[in-house]
């Protein structure tokens, strides 16, 4: 009998150990982490397994339990759901039927309104459109140097949803009442103007209109959008800059009478052009070297052509009156030619002649001095503007093929030394051209003059040798 149990034990171990497993699988992790018990026999190990079973049954009947009573619970929860969903269709059904009546309800409310407001609608789109054409006329003027901003309230007015209520409307109606009034209006206050320095003084601003602001002696700016009286760094030209002291003296308290202003109607763009409109210093400079060669050129050509002309003038003066004398007066070509004949009493005619050609040819000389510089300039200088205009025209292709022709600013250096140049060689030309005409014709009148009286005293001389010789 013993025997046959020892043979029966190893196939008995290897069907417990499934079930051991399992036992401590389900002793769940406190037995996990205490020491196993050990079976030192193998009754101990049947007493052990037997004690697995019993543990097993009650805990696999404990989840049968804990499932039963979790399901009861769970009917219960579906019940209450189910009851939740029923009367929230309920309560749908009734807000759908609301919502129903609710739309008839406002379209019928809506028409409603129409009807009740009439021209109110009108009169709420016509604000809106006033109050917005006044804000953006209101911040660009230059009253508000004066009154200061209203943007807020038109703008409130211009973006409102709501009918505008009587103070708004009476607001909106005194705003432009006051503008339209203070348009024609020449105004003294005190403002703060920014200065070309940066800082912001305090000064006393005339107010012409809505046109122009003075401070000074000097225009002022508009910065609308900085809401800013500002200094201008340059000042126009001087033809309406000087109409700008006699009309604040005119505009004084207690002054009487009227006064020219130049104004700008405008708002500041006429007088930005006036601005950056180039001096008569400024142009000059435009022409670069070739402009400044011009000039000297042009300069001493005329300055002579002037001294020539005077002593021409001077010299015709003198002849004339030599015409008049019987005595020769060295002072003048005639007297001289005069002279040599008187001294050439026992030339014969041949030789006289000879004489007073050579004194005539000698005085020419003299009253033809210089003017051949002043007739050389009047061809240079035409061609000293063409080079100009040729440079010029480099400097702006040069800057095309550096920026490309997007900015005129960028050729405008090269253009403006092309057409400078030209016009100070033709404004150079013109004059030289008609001082050397008169000059040279002051001198051909004296010349003629001249050869007339050589002539008659040659002729004279002949008369008398004929008259000698018979």
């Amino acid at each position: 009998m013993r025997r046959a149990l020892y043979s029966m034990a190893p196939s008995l171990l290897l069907a417990t150990i499934p079930v051991l497993f399992v036992a401590l699988c389900v002793a769940g992790p406190a037995s996990a982490q205490s020491d196993p018990p050990r079976a030192k026999s193998l009754d101990e190990l049947l007493s052990l397994v037997r004690d697995g079973f019993q543990t097993e049954r009650a805990e696999n009947k404990q989840r049968e339990q804990d499932f039963l009573s979790a399901r009861d619970g769970q009917e219960e929860l579906l019940a209450e759901v189910l009851a939740l969903r029923e009367a929230g269709t309920g309560e749908s059904q009734h807000l759908e039927v609301a919502y129903t009546e609710n739309e008839g309800t406002i379209g019928t409310m809506e028409e409603r309104l129409a009807e009740q407001l009439g021209q109110m609608g009108e009169l709420f789109g016509v604000v809106r459109q006033v109050a917005n054409d006044l804000s953006g006329q209101t911040w660009e003027s230059l009253t508000n140097a004066q009154l200061g901003s209203r943007k807020d309230l038109l703008d409130r007015l211009g973006r409102s949803k709501e009918l505008p209520t009587t103070d708004d409307l009476e607001k909106l109606w005194y705003e432009l009442h006051r503008e339209m009034t203070e348009q024609g209006k020449v105004v003294r206050f005190d403002a703060d103007v920014l200065m070309a320095s940066g800082q912001k003084e305090p000064r006393e601003v005339i107010r012409a209109g809505v046109f122009s602001a003075l401070a000074d002696g000097r225009y002022l700016a508009w910065e609308s959008r900085n809401q800013q009286l500002r200094e201008l760094t340059r000042q126009p030209p001087s033809a309406h800059l000087g109409t700008v002291a006699p009309y604040l003296k005119a505009t004084t308290a207690g002054a009487a009478g009227f006064e020219a202003l130049s104004l700008d109607p405008s708002q500041g763009a006429l007088l930005a052009a006036l601005i950056e409109t180039p001096s008569q210093t400024e142009r000059v400079q435009q022409g670069g070297a070739v402009g400044y060669v011009i000039i000297g050129l042009g300069s001493l050509a005329f300055l002579l052509g002037l001294v020539r002309w005077i002593g021409i003038t001077v010299t015709s003066r003198k002849v004339a009156s030599q015409r008049k004398s019987d005595s020769p007066n060295t002072g003048n070509p005639l007297g001289r030619v005069l002279a040599i004949y008187e001294q050439s009493q026992d030339s014969d005619p041949e030789t006289l002649e000879l004489r007073l050609d050579e004194a005539v040819l000698r005085e020419t000389s003299k009253l033809e001095r210089f003017i051949w510089i002043v007739k050389v300039v009047s061809v240079v200088a035409p061609l000293l503007g063409l080079l100009g205009t040729v440079t010029g025209m480099i400097q702006t292709f040069q800057a095309i093929t550096l920026f490309g022709a997007g900015d005129p600013k960028m050729m405008a250096g090269g253009i403006s030394e092309a057409l400078v140049t030209t016009m100070l060689g033709l404004i150079t030309a013109i004059p030289l051209v008609l001082l050397h005409a008169a000059l040279a014709n002051s001198t051909k009148r004296i010349t003629d003059t001249l050869d007339e009286q050589s002539a008659g005293l040659i002729a004279l001389r002949s008369e008398e040798a004929a008259a000698g010789g018979r």
